[in-house]
């Protein structure tokens, strides 16, 4: 059992994605960077407000002692749209990956013709011109 499940750990493809899911990882974290430190800012400054904060209050919350709002109900629609900006950019560097190493892959060429050669016609005439001989 052992010795299969280094069989399977070590094949190349266990790696590879391994390794991809790493570098995702890492790329995700400098998009979502770039989105909270260039996107949203240049958003906010629309809504002349932290384009993250942007909610819509469906109830409102009454202050504590600390002057923080609790009891608050509201949908935060800046965030999800941060998000969704994150992975439309994630999802379209990885189209492109795709696509580039894709057009790198060696394009198979088409198998050759099979030789070729008589007909089945030209067989049966060329054995009933032998057995006439």
């Amino acid at each position: 059992m052992l010795k299969e499940f280094k069989e399977f750990a070590m094949k190349g493809n266990l790696i590879d994605i391994g390794i991809g899911f790493v570098m995702g990882a890492a790329f995700n974290k400098v998009v979502s960077s770039f989105t909270g430190g260039i996107v949203s800012p240049l958003i906010g400054l629309i809504f002349q407000s932290d384009f993250k904060d942007l909610k819509y209050v469906i109830t409102e919350g009454k202050p504590n002692t600390e002057g923080v709002i609790e009891g608050e109900v509201a949908v935060m629609w800046g965030e999800f749209l941060t998000n969704l900006i994150d992975f439309i950019i994630v999802a379209f560097v990885m189209f492109m990956i795709v696509k580039a190493v894709n057009a790198m892959k060696k394009k198979e060429e088409p198998a050759p013709a099979a030789p070729s050669g008589p007909t089945q016609e030209e067989l049966l005439a060329e054995i009933r011109d032998l057995l006439k001989k």
